[in-house]
């Protein structure tokens, strides 16, 4: 008991090591990302207990900290269902030997320990998690705007309401202007949501 205590007092208890990206095909989590479907890994953790793994289009945490089997447990957060916020660094003291790494996805908490020694690597990713966690903030201010404005166009028409083959009957500019309102909505719903951060991580993160 005095031993992990003495351990978390002083930065001990499950550093984790930057794995160099010459390494990465090495790591256990390098298994589970969709390298078919052209995810890049950009950032590998590993401590005793754990793999945390940032790619351009999800963070993924093999967490193997299950003290009654040698089960590992993979979770799996997709940036466009887990937004990441509240990202924040906390600096070693004096005695410490590891630097933390906070941040949110969605609604889970995650705060990594980091060796000190890699302060360089670490800044830079604090950065990169910070650019992304402001470009997240952004696609959520025009996603809103962009709902509030197809939902005022769509008041303006309300064909949702009208009886079928009243909608049927309807001159055809206005069930073309209805389709062209919808596919712009899409166009432009796609054109925000651009979950893929690698251009991001690319330049905080240079190879």
């Amino acid at each position: 008991m005095f031993k992990s205590l003495a351990a978390d007092a002083l930065g001990l208890s499950d550093i984790g090591k930057i794995i160099p990206p010459a390494e990465f095909d090495k790591t256990d989590v390098d298994d589970y990302v969709f390298h078919e479907d052209n995810e890049e890994i950009f950032v590998v953790i590993k401590s005793k207990m754990d793999e945390y793994c940032f790619t351009n289009l999800a963070f993924i945490h093999l967490n193997g900290n299950l003290a009654i089997s040698k089960k590992r447990m993979l979770n799996r957060y997709l940036y466009k269902h887990y937004s990441i916020s509240d990202v924040r660094m906390e600096t070693a003291g004096t005695v410490d030997l590891d630097v933390e790494l906070k941040f949110k996805l969605g609604g889970a908490e995650f705060s990594i320990d980091i060796d000190k020694k890699q302060i360089t690597q670490i800044k830079a990713i604090y950065k990169a998690l910070f650019a992304i966690s402001e470009r997240c903030k952004e696609i959520d201010r025009d996603m809103h705007v962009l709902q509030r404005t197809h939902d005022a166009v769509n008041a303006m028409f309300v064909l949702r309401e009208l009886p079928e083959n009243v909608v049927l009957n309807l001159p055809d500019i206005i069930n073309q202007t209805v389709i062209q309102v919808e596919a712009g909505y899409h166009d432009r719903r796609k054109a925000i949501q651009q979950y893929d951060f690698g251009s991001v991580f690319k330049k905080f993160l240079p190879r």
